[in-house]
């Protein structure tokens, strides 16, 4: 049971000390919900550039093996590919879907790698992490999760509903 008490102080007093409390438990605040004397970043520093190109420059490398074992499994059931006409049979008709799923997987790898160049790019530019729709700062965790993102996790939110 919590118990209620009184505080000893009145009326204008009482609310200068709560005032004073609060700014101390609280900090002073503006009307979006900042500390006043804190700056928002706007931007990543060089530094922290250079850890994002480096994770970004390892990304397209595996990606880039990726493709090129995809792309070499193609050229393999080309050749492999039997010139025989007699029998078509079931087994074609799977070969037929595999072949098109990995030409479906390497497209999906080149968009990635072509990706991952932009975000390159936009370290370049020192625009890598902004926001495109809202201008804000992406969180770091997100650009390590998803390093080619250009959009926040509310811009994401607002665009998926």
């Amino acid at each position: 049971m919590i118990r209620k008490t009184r505080s000893r102080l009145s009326g204008k007093f009482r609310n200068k000390a709560e005032k004073i409390i609060s700014r101390k438990l609280c900090g002073n605040f503006d009307v979006n919900g900042c500390m006043q004397n804190e700056k928002i970043k706007t931007k990543y520093d060089d530094i922290e550039l250079s850890e994002f190109r480096e994770l970004i420059i390892g990304k397209i490398r595996a990606a880039r093996e990726e493709l090129l074992a995809l792309t070499s499994s193609l050229m393999e059931n080309n050749a492999n590919g039997a010139d025989d006409t007699a029998g078509k049979t079931l087994e074609d008709g799977s070969a037929a879907l595999e072949k098109e799923s990995v030409n479906q997987l390497a497209a999906r790898q080149k968009k990635f790698i072509e990706q991952l160049e932009a975000a390159i790019r936009r370290i370049e530019n020192k625009t890598y992490g902004i926001c495109r729709e809202t201008g804000k700062l992406i969180q770091r965790e997100r650009l390590m999760a998803v390093p080619h993102t250009t959009l926040s996790m509310e811009a994401k939110l607002k665009q998926a509903s």
